[in-house]
């Protein structure tokens, strides 16, 4: 089995350093799940991004938890957050930060003032209520981790996540995100509306005002020893190349791509490959595998394929189609032989 170059310039974690990391993560999966009842799976894929260094999307209704989800995870990982509640009126300055025009010693200078953006994670709440103006500020700041302003580049802390939410586009007073800077999201996850069950839980668990008590779970630096063993996680080579099969099944011209008209950039198939090993050391295991691949592909994809009229009008929605994709497209690009006389041949 070959092993790519990237694969080979870091060490194989263990099957012990693999074991120790799922026996954290799930202490800081359990916490989350303290503060937010009925949402195993958000908070799954939330912490499956966190570890694969990605920022997030969180979609859904008022009210359903998602700012108190991102605030917990701040606690719980004990890093500086800021927030910002994105208006129609809020310029790009607001999150970057602006020159100042300062008096020192008898002269005037520009001094440079930080703005919300230089956090560790930055809670962009209602992202879809700025103007697409103010919301290409971020662009910069979540591809390269740092701002340029006035024509000076400043670097932003590590670790810096974005995790935006958003509301349904349909609700009033909302602008769609700009395809660049959905891209730069790894994940856009919907967020349910609670059942009964839990929001029996919840009125006899929680009271309005009052913050519910997150202990910590990781620092800076434990998280950071997390994203390195994640990077040490095995790739190997089919899994990859299913990967790679499920990208092009994107493209218009592909027999899986009925409907659509843009496709997945190579930035989805990086994106499904980082997700697909932080997946794999949350299991405990030392290699990423198709059931990784399978269970991050929807929040991957969602909003990296853009359907055409036709198959919107027809009530195809990016969810189906990324599950169309995945039913059909095999784990393996070749028929594997079924008995040792077929092998020979």
């Amino acid at each position: 089995m070959t092993v790519s170059a990237a694969s080979s310039s870091l060490p194989q974690i263990s099957d012990d350093d693999a074991r120790r990391a799922a026996a954290t993560i799930n202490r800081l999966k359990r916490a989350l799940e303290a503060v937010l009842f009925g949402q195993e799976r958000l908070i799954e894929m939330v912490i499956v991004g966190l570890l694969a260094r990605g920022h997030l999307l969180l979609e859904g209704l008022p009210g359903l938890g998602k700012t108190e989800l991102v605030k917990a995870l701040s606690r719980a990982l004990e890093l500086k957050s800021s927030r910002v509640q994105f208006t129609p009126d809020l310029l790009p300055g607001d999150i970057t930060g602006n020159p100042m025009l300062e008096e020192t010693g008898g002269q005037r200078r520009f001094t440079f003032h930080q703005g919300p953006v230089f956090t560790n994670i930055l809670l962009a709440d209602e992202i879809n209520r700025a103007s697409p103006k103010t919301q290409s500020a971020l662009l910069e700041a979540m591809q390269e981790r740092s701002v340029t302003v006035m024509g000076q580049t400043h670097a932003l802390p590590r670790p810096f996540f974005v995790l935006a939410t958003q509301n349904p586009i349909e609700l009033e007073g909302t602008y769609p995100l700009p395809e660049a800077q959905l891209d730069r999201f790894l994940f856009k996850l919907d967020v349910p509306v609670s059942g009964v069950e839990t929001l029996e839980k919840i009125v006899l668990n929680r009271e309005i005002g009052i913050a519910p008590d997150v202990p910590r779970v990781l620092d800076a630096h434990a998280l950071d020893e997390l994203h390195e063993q994640v990077r040490r996680v095995f790739m190997p080579p089919p899994v990859a190349n299913l990967i790679a099969r499920l990208v092009a099944g994107t493209q218009p011209g592909a027999a899986t791509a009925a409907g659509v008209r843009f496709g997945a950039s190579p930035r989805a198939a990086l994106a499904l490959a980082a997700a697909a090993k932080a997946r794999g050391l949350a299991e405990g295991r030392v290699n990423a595998a198709y059931e990784d691949v399978r269970a991050v592909a929807a929040p991957v994809l969602r909003h990296r394929v853009v359907l055409d009229y036709a198959a919107r009008l027809d009530g195809l929605s990016p969810d189906a189609f990324v599950a169309r994709l995945v039913e059909a497209t095999p784990a393996h690009d070749k028929v594997l032989p079924t008995s040792l006389a077929d092998a020979k041949v």
